[in-house]
């Protein structure tokens, strides 16, 4: 099983990109994030088309997330992270999707790092820590999948020391994504390439492409369920390279059909 994350940055106006991408990979499921698109103008009939069924959360001209599934509907279990009645943005939205749980998640991005955005953003995370825990509860295979906007350490961005102070990389957000993921969660991106130097993001400006001034930002955590069948992960990085390309590749994993013995994380007290 392939599962893989893809932050469109506009899932209309990159539709092409999306139909060849899906076309030449062929993913099982994908977890889109910044449809930037309302809820009636999602091209739910070009995906079905291509044999995806989709669920999906819009917001018109901002946020927005999406599951799609391959010869399969995703059932929806969940529309919004729990914790904030009042929030009206478009950033999760949960699944079972062939044996898995999904939750698609688009993390705000909290710049400038300080005042009303960046408190959000750490209330997100909160909240979203909460619901993992929730989660982690049921012992089911659950992968939480998307744009994080958090750089998790030094390894995952291009020049450090320029991003000290940004909302993406400063000290609390990275200790509150550190925290999520040693409560029971695999980063399998990093489990499989721990030393490497991996990015899922580069800017449209100052030729960020073409130096692989990158950032690591698209994250696939895996419940110890899944971590046990994880075979290989990458990035589809040809794929920002592409005419009208988003400015986020394709970042995937593949899962075998049962756990190899002895692998896997068990989940923490």
């Amino acid at each position: 099983m392939r599962i893989a994350t893809f932050n469109i940055n506009g899932i209309n106006g990159r539709l092409a990109v999306l139909l060849r991408w899906l076309a030449e990979t062929k993913p099982d499921i994908v977890c889109l994030q910044e449809l930037k698109a309302s809820q009636r103008n999602f091209p739910e009939a070009a995906l079905r088309s291509t044999g995806y069924g989709a669920v999906w959360h819009g917001q018109k001209s901002w946020n927005g997330v999406a599951i799609l599934a391959r010869n399969a509907d995703p059932i929806e279990t969940r529309r919004g992270l729990p914790g904030e009645g009042e929030d009206d943005q478009s950033r999760y939205i949960e699944a079972a999707v062939k044996g898995v749980l999904i939750g698609c998640l688009y993390l705000p991005n909290g710049n400038p790092p300080s005042g009303p955005k960046f408190d959000y953003k750490l209330r997100w995370l909160e909240r979203l820590k909460s619901h993992a825990d929730e989660l982690l509860a049921h012992e089911i295979p659950v992968a939480l999948v998307g744009d994080f906007n958090v750089i998790p350490t030094a390894l995952d961005v291009y020049k450090p020391e320029r991003w000290e102070g940004d909302a993406l990389f400063r000290p609390d957000v990275r200790e509150a994504y550190r925290h999520l993921v040693e409560t029971g969660w695999t980063d399998a991106l990093r489990e499989l390439h721990p030393g490497e130097r991996i990015y899922t993001f580069w800017d449209y400006l100052r030729n960020a492409w073409g130096r692989n001034a990158g950032l690591r930002l698209d994250h696939l955590l895996l419940s110890s369920q899944l971590a046990g069948r994880l075979k290989s992960a990458g990035v589809d990085t040809d794929v920002r390279g592409w005419e009208k390309a988003s400015d986020h590749a394709p970042v995937w994993i593949e899962l075998s059909k049962h756990a190899t013995a002895g692998s896997g994380r068990p989940s923490k007290a």
